[in-house]
């Protein structure tokens, strides 16, 4: 069955590189639908798309050229993916939040597909807190989002802010379009976020790990078919659709829930960050402080999860992550063998483009086999899917 495809191009000198996508999607088989902003058309014609798609453009939310219908939802409820290729700055600020006063804002806020959008603008446009702000609102309620690249933009500057590659949003837009069943039969356990160890009703322990990308991972494996079981500690991030989620606060909670549900997984990614030290002593009332002296809290060591559930793997595959500041590639390799896992993928938190809460990760894969791959900056969203692709390469 034909895909439908709706692309919306907004006002960038980029929008020229609109044809070439809406070209190579139409060679592709795809029925690709053109939605040109006020601004857009003052860079590259209707007429042009028109020819291209072999579909009228829409540029009037009022136009009635064409047979009446609420054109809008129309639209809306025939895209399969919804690209957005260049996307303004405005037109993200008019998404996140929630203002609908133009065709294109209004038919991209009536769809259930998924939204893709590629960003192009001048470096520090892109980079304002601002813009920011938006970008990341939009990730969070998930709008896929591919990156800008670095390079010579058309006012001069040098910075990101350049459009993708055409042919990686196409290659993007067909993978969503036709998403793998790869994974389907497989299950899968995945943990996420960090773990909270209590002092005293009111003061805990815990570190900086957002979930994003345990979420992630869960959200990749069960969109190609997989059984999904996902364990995490406090986070704020959304359940992905079909995935089932078992939530847990302390170290020892989340290993009790590993152990119990690694007897019916084919694998385990342990993408959470659990705590290496609880207090020896949880106080039952909040603990007051006593003139001028300090605290002195006893930590012990927490139980080792991957430890604990290793020498019982069998043909089950298991992945940890070694989130390190220092000697990293040291660190990883010493945390694969010494807990027995298949894989370990390394991130270099000391990165602040790649720290905990960032949208985007960069992680060394390291296996058992002595191989080793990086997978470059990405979304945490593509990281998912490039670690998936390793982990069942030969499944």
């Amino acid at each position: 069955m034909t895909k439908t495809v709706v692309m919306g191009i907004t006002g960038s000198i980029a929008a020229y590189k609109a044809c070439d996508i809406v070209s190579s999607l139409k060679k592709s088989g795809v029925d690709v639908h053109v939605i040109l902003t006020a601004a857009g058309e003052k860079f590259i014609t209707p007429l042009t798309l028109e020819t291209l798609s072999g579909n009228p453009v829409i540029t009037d939310m009022f136009n009635r050229e064409t047979p009446w219908e609420v054109e809008h939802i129309s639209l809306a409820k025939k895209a399969d993916v919804f690209l957005i290729a260049p996307c303004s700055a405005d037109i993200i600020g008019k998404m996140a939040n929630g203002i609908a006063d133009d065709m294109l804002s209004t038919t991209v806020m009536a769809t259930a597909a998924p939204v893709v959008i590629a960003p192009a603008m001048n470096s520090a446009m892109y980079l304002n807190a601002f813009v920011q702000k938006n970008m990341n609102t939009l990730k969070e309620h998930g709008c896929i989002f591919i990156e800008p690249e670095e390079g010579l933009l058309a006012c001069g500057d040098k910075g990101v802010g350049r459009l993708a590659d055409t042919a990686v949003i196409k290659e993007k837009t067909l993978e969503l379009l036709n998403p793998k069943n790869d994974l389907k039969g497989k299950k899968i356990l995945v943990t996420a976020g960090p773990t909270v160890e209590s002092i005293d009703p009111v003061r805990y322990i815990t570190n900086r790990s957002s979930g994003k990308m345990g979420f992630a991972i869960a959200e990749a494996a069960q969109t190609r078919g997989a059984d999904v079981t996902l364990i995490t500690g406090p986070v704020s991030q959304k359940t992905p659709s079909g995935v089932n989620r078992i939530d847990i606060v302390s170290s020892a909670q989340l290993c009790a829930a590993v152990v119990e549900n690694f007897k019916k997984a084919d694998a385990l990614i342990m993408a959470a960050a659990p705590a290496d030290f609880t207090p020896e002593t949880v106080y039952e009332e909040k603990l007051k402080k006593d003139g001028s002296c300090g605290l002195e809290l006893k930590l012990v060591r927490t139980k080792d999860i991957l430890k604990t559930v290793s020498p019982d793997k069998g043909e089950r595959i298991i992945m940890g992550f070694a989130a390190e500041t220092h000697d990293h590639e040291q660190n990883a390799v010493k945390k694969l063998n010494s807990k027995g896992l298949d894989f370990i993928a390394l991130n270099d938190v000391s990165n602040k483009n790649i720290a905990f809460g960032s949208n985007n990760n960069a992680v060394t894969l390291y296996s058992k086999d002595g191989s080793c791959e990086n997978s470059g900056v990405m979304s945490k969203g593509d990281v998912a899917h490039w670690l998936l692709d390793r982990l069942f390469a030969k499944q």
